[in-house]
């Protein structure tokens, strides 16, 4: 697989998200506990060398299962994780943007991982802000909350700063001040609203890590599987309209890399595959056209 930078790093192209591991909703433990574990040690196998995980996933439930699975971890895997949330008992997501929160948030992935120190970590930001959390409305500086990740950094805890569901300007702020290795984002064929935070990104050489690289889950959103140029470009190199969509990404440019998630082996393996599913320029044409 093709490589790129996540800071000192290097790491596949096509890494593997945790997130759909636990239960329903990101709750609670995995429908199969053996298969989760399956999983994420095929993934290995198959040269999956970038993880993305949160200990909000379950909560406490991703990192678990990551650690009974591959602890002692290979020394080329790179385990990336988020920090500015918590969840309440029925499952919502809450913002824990503190500074803080965010430094013992980053002390709890490093002790349920099991690790010194952990590959990147994104500050994720709710709605494009720094927001209190439920106890303090007051919106928390992102100067600050940089500040503390960069902290985080120098003490070794991190090896890299990333940022998660943020404005250009805010990607911009984050380059400046924390010198940020990867930014998460929702970016899709389908959805390529963020695509002046993906160009800063390639310039300043910091890898772009989209999420929803296939559409969004939540119903009545239209679905890059369902469109009708994906199916058609699918059907005629022989690849599944997921890879073709994933593919696309991959091609689009070169400091994307993909995480896609699943609790399933065949799934699994469809994914890495991507790496090796060409686009070729009729096809990438076919797929832009009319966007």
């Amino acid at each position: 697989m093709d490589t790129f930078a996540l800071g000192n790093l290097s790491v596949h192209r096509v890494g593997f998200g945790a997130m759909q591991l636990p239960g329903p909703g990101v709750m609670g433990p995995p429908r199969d506990r053996d298969a989760a574990i399956a999983v994420l040690r095929r993934a290995v196998e198959l040269g999956v060398d970038h993880i993305d995980t949160a200990q909000f996933y379950g909560p406490d439930v991703a990192n678990e299962l990551i650690r009974a699975a591959l602890h002692p971890y290979p020394d080329h895997l790179v385990l990336v994780s988020k920090v500015g949330a918590t969840r309440d008992a029925d499952g919502g997501w809450l913002p824990a943007q503190r500074p803080e929160q965010l430094r013992s948030a980053v002390e709890e992935n490093l002790r349920s991982l099991g690790v010194e120190q952990l590959g990147a970590v994104n500050l994720r930001l709710h709605d494009g802000q720094g927001h209190g959390d439920e106890h303090d409305e007051q919106p928390v500086a992102l100067e600050d909350q940089l500040g503390e990740m960069v902290a985080l950094r120098d003490e070794g805890k991190i090896a890299g700063v990333g940022i998660s569901t943020a404005t250009r300007a805010q990607v911009q702020q984050a380059v400046d001040q924390a010198g940020i290795v990867c930014v998460q984002n929702a970016f899709s064929l389908l959805d390529q609203s963020d695509a002046d935070v993906l160009d800063l990104c390639h310039e300043a050489g910091v890898a772009y890590v989209p999420y929803f690289p296939l559409g969004s889950a939540f119903p009545g959103t239209p679905k890059v599987v369902e469109d009708p140029a994906v199916l058609a470009v699918a059907a005629r190199t022989g690849a599944t309209p997921a890879q073709v969509g994933l593919a696309w990404l991959l091609a689009h440019r070169p400091n994307v890399l993909l995480i896609p998630g699943t609790s399933s082996l065949a799934h699994l393996e469809e994914n890495v595959a991507v790496a090796e599913v060409g686009l070729s320029p009729e096809d990438v044409a076919q797929l832009e056209r009319e966007r």
